[in-house]
């Protein structure tokens, strides 16, 4: 890896900006975006303005944890690869803690009390989906095409349910995006057309080739392994690894994402799901930490080290996908984003991820949060909060004290 003393210090320095980005990272992928900006664009002067739209941009157009790979890329751009693994490691180490100890709270902790707490945070959780297909909605699918879109896929995501019936929905998006979403010529073409990449240090070709046939590889043999071991270790990064390969649209899909997988759903409870999603929104960091807690309540794990080695193979697998897409992709964007069909396919892609969404918020969210009148309150007084602007973390925390203080009373 890093031997030369320069690349050492170059990497360390990475690895302590982003760990301590991770810590006061709070916001969501937007607000990270925003963080990173300041940070490497406007303080250290890593990169210019021009060449960090370019990387959020490519970002955007794959699937994955959009900020997380941004922060790859920029850990790539200053000190390579070893660079790039030390920023994803520093910022997504705390959130990825928190998680593994809320995990391990919620096997332990029993009672009145705590399923009061449980059901604070689903109601939570319902106004936070609901806010974000509200964003989501405004930004991917403004107009009635777009609209439309994200509708049918509603409907059919509800309707076909399921990991193939998600991928379908969003192949549908695609397929109507080239058709009827192309970018005119010389007019807007989105985030991913515009100008020439520019100014990024040289991942050869041969690599770039490698990463993307590993990252197909993996989603092909991942399964048949599953099959042929009945191994939970090995489900569970399956699981995780495709939820990680198609989730479009930022951290708050990947609950509609893993909640379709059909070993996700054997092993893990959907209020127990729900409860470590709606906890996610209160930590700094990606929102993909959430894989943390999901492999650290499989119902494969044993003891309190296997469940953490079961929340580590969780981590990685969730995050490999996208960095290996984004290493495959990144010599080769220049000429990609120019082409219409291309440009119009990630926008029906996005209509159909908002629909996704939209599905997922009424089953499982809508279902599980909200039971009954003090529920459906809560969750209209924290979609309130949010649309005033008041931090997720904060919400959550509140709405875990009012639900446990109704369980008191």
């Amino acid at each position: 890896m890093a031997t030369d003393p320069r690349t050492r210090a170059r990497v360390l320095e990475v690895f302590g900006v982003f760990l301590r980005l991770g810590c006061t990272s709070f916001g969501g992928p937007v607000a990270h975006l925003g963080y990173f900006r300041d940070e490497f664009v406007v303080r250290r002067r890593w990169l210019t303005n021009a060449q960090y739209a370019d990387l959020v941009a490519l970002c955007q157009f794959l699937p994955g944890p959009a900020s997380s790979q941004v922060g790859f890329g920029l850990g790539l751009r200053r000190a390579g690869l070893a660079g790039a693994v030390s920023a994803w490691i520093a910022f997504t180490l705390p959130s990825s803690l928190i998680m593994l100890a809320v995990a391990f709270g919620a096997a332990v902790l029993t009672g009145p009390v705590v399923d009061g707490v449980l059901r604070g945070v689903l109601a939570v959780a319902v106004a936070v989906v609901a806010h974000a297909v509200h964003g989501m909605r405004r930004s991917l699918a403004p107009d009635a095409a777009r609209g439309s879109i994200a509708v049918l896929a509603a409907i059919a995501a509800l309707l076909i349910g399921g990991v193939w019936g998600q991928l379908g929905v969003l192949c549908g998006g695609a397929l109507a995006g080239v058709a009827l979403l192309r970018p005119s010529a010389g007019g807007d073409g989105g985030v991913i057309a515009g100008r020439r990449a520019e100014g990024w240090p040289l991942w050869s070709r041969g690599a770039a080739l490698t990463s993307l046939a590993l990252c197909a590889v993996l989603l092909a043999a991942l399964p048949l392994l599953a099959a042929l071991t009945r191994n939970g270790a090995v489900a569970l990064v399956d699981a995780v690894y495709r939820a990680g390969a198609t989730v479009f649209g930022g951290g708050h899909v990947v609950l509609a994402t893993l909640e379709a997988e059909p070993a996700l759903a054997r092993a893990i409870p959907q209020d127990q799901l729900l409860f470590g999603y709606g906890a996610a929104q209160a930590v700094p960091g990606p929102l993909f930490s959430f894989a943390a807690y999901v492999g650290a309540v499989w119902d494969g794990a044993g003891g309190g080290a296997e469940r953490a080695a079961f929340a580590l193979l969780a981590i990685v697998a969730i995050f490999a996908p996208g960095f290996l897409l984004l290493l495959g992709v990144l010599p080769f964007w220049a000429r990609l984003q120019r082409r219409p069909a291309i440009a119009g396919a990630m926008r029906g892609i996005g209509a159909a991820v908002v629909g996704v969404l939209a599905a997922a918020f009424v089953d499982p969210v809508l279902v599980h949060g909200v039971t009954g009148w003090a529920t459906l309150a809560l969750a209209l007084l924290s979609l309130v909060a949010l649309l005033c602007r008041v931090p997720p973390w904060v919400i959550v925390i509140a709405g875990a004290l009012c639900g446990g203080a109704a369980a008191v009373l």
